[in-house]
């Protein structure tokens, strides 16, 4: 009985453009750095959303942090996401 090229070549394919999309992207990064000021203030802000209009500056300010644990089986897992982001519009 003859093997089924067609559908393995399409699998084939299709992972082999997944692949390379990933090899691209992996190439096109940059190292980073840790900033422990940023971590620091990350590591500082309660939990919850939070937004501030400074009324010295022309912009918006927000914060926002999740933490909770996890309980997988007999395992735990904290899951900790935090993020400061600013929204600033100037006539230039």
């Amino acid at each position: 009985m003859p093997l089924p090229l067609v559908p393995i070549a399409g699998v084939a394919l299709r992972y082999g453009a997944v692949a390379l999309v990933a090899y691209g992207v992996k190439r096109a990064l940059r190292p980073g750095r840790t900033d422990q000021q940023a971590e620091d203030a990350l590591d500082g802000m309660d939990e919850g959303l939070a937004f501030h209009r400074p009324a010295d500056r022309g912009q918006t300010n927000a914060a926002a942090r999740v933490r909770r644990v996890i309980r997988i089986g007999g395992a735990a897992f904290e899951f900790d996401a935090a993020a400061l982001g600013r929204f600033r519009l100037r006539r230039v």
